[in-house]
């Protein structure tokens, strides 16, 4: 199964040819700035299974602490994935620039030691005060 997707303008288009897995809500500081959110919805996925088809040179990194790159859109500045220099071979990919059914689902929340006091955890995910 091929997954897709695509930041909010459309300039950057990629697909994912293997499984995601590890998927989760983060609620730390920094997920919930990058995104303007309660939490990111993350899963990671292996780099050789990315590919980006449609807007490379669009693509602009932050480095938001030692060694874990933000990589994002540098027109809408929509959130594309994460990448360690540590795990090369990994990337943290949020879900909420995919185009189509992951197929998988969220299995816990981490960092809720940080997350927004205004929003309030509802289901029964396990959750988290640290990465769980």
């Amino acid at each position: 199964m091929t997954l897709s997707g695509s930041c909010l303008c459309g300039g950057i288009q990629y697909e994912i040819t293997g499984p995601l897995t590890d998927v989760y809500h983060c609620h730390c500081s920094m997920c919930r700035k990058l995104h303007a959110a309660a939490f990111r919805t993350c899963a990671k996925v292996q780099a050789s299974d990315w590919r980006t088809v449609k807007g490379e040179a669009l693509l602009k990194t932050f480095e938001s602490s030692p060694g874990e790159f933000k990589v994002f859109c540098s027109t809408c500045g929509s959130s594309i994935h994460t990448r360690f220099t540590e795990k090369p071979e990994v990337y943290a990919l949020p879900l909420g620039t995919l185009d189509t059914d992951p197929g998988v689902r969220p299995n816990r929340h981490v960092f809720v030691g940080n997350k927004a006091p205004w929003f309030e955890i509802t289901d029964d995910l396990p959750q988290f005060t640290e990465n769980g």
